[in-house]
């Protein structure tokens, strides 16, 4: 994930601790990248930089904000409103126009602060985020996350209610930062017809486009990358569980149910 978000150290819940006090609700970080970013709406790039900001905060997912003179002046036009918070300070709102299309605040410049002068853009509100040549999906990638797979041998077993939907020597664990690990199962050691397919799709901006399954009373609680992006092609086709909402042994020892914002209880 991230610095700032989930178990990162300044994040809601952090995995180590410094030996010193340090601040984390209210933490802005803001880096200059020197990759090259733009952002495409209507056909038109309405912000091209060589130089982008990369902003952290406590509890958020990175995002990009780009100085003035990378920013199509002509096809941002003052909504009049502005919003802000203690945080990143007071921002004007924008509306994006090119052409016949306008995405009303979409974007906003900030006048205060550390972040004072940079102009931000709703990311799903543009059709296309480009880093060099290649599309960006989700949100902001985070250079302080890593994803890494490793093939196991380790006895592994998933339980719903006491009913053991998969079990493996077989798996792979997928970790990612400030993630907890995450168990990939061959299709083969899955209860298959316990899974009732989900018409549910999201997409990671590290891992790409995710399709779900659900276990009787537990939606969306199975997930799969079928076309997976570089960090996931090891896991391409094997299903995982949601470890907050399922009871998952390894080498008969409990794993235990992490705290995270997809927890249901």
């Amino acid at each position: 994930m991230s610095l700032t978000y989930g178990t990162g150290p300044f994040g809601q819940r952090p995995a180590g601790r410094f030996n010193v006090d340090l601040p984390r609700e209210g933490v802005l970080y803001v880096e200059e990248l020197p990759r090259w970013v733009r952002v495409r709406f209507a056909g038109e790039t309405v912000a091209d930089s060589k130089r982008p900001r990369l902003v952290h905060e406590h509890a958020r997912l990175p995002f990009f904000a780009f100085p003035e003179d990378g920013v199509r002046a002509e096809s941002l036009q003052p909504t009049g409103r502005t919003d802000g918070d203690q945080v990143k300070g007071e921002h004007e709102l924008l509306s994006v126009v090119v052409g016949d299309r306008v995405a009303d605040a979409a974007a906003w410049r900030y006048r205060d602060g550390v972040l004072a002068g940079l102009v931000a853009f709703d990311w799903n509100a543009m059709d296309e985020w480009l880093e060099e040549e290649e599309p960006l999906h989700g949100h902001a990638q985070d250079p302080y996350s890593r994803i890494d797979v490793r093939r196991t041998s380790r006895h592994v077993r998933v339980l719903l209610d006491g009913e053991v939907l998969a079990e493996t020597r077989r798996a792979k664990v997928l970790y990612e930062a400030g993630l907890p690990p995450r168990w990939y199962f061959p299709q083969e050691d899955v209860q298959m017809d316990l899974l009732e397919p989900s018409d549910r799709q999201t997409t990671c901006a590290y891992k790409g486009r995710a399709s779900y399954w659900s276990v009787g009373d537990e939606d969306d609680l199975v997930w799969t990358y079928r076309e997976p992006l570089h960090d996931a092609v090891p896991v391409k086709d094997m299903l995982a569980f949601f470890n907050e909402r399922v009871d998952i042994e390894v080498d008969g020892e409990p794993a235990g149910r992490p705290r995270t914002q997809w927890s249901r209880d």
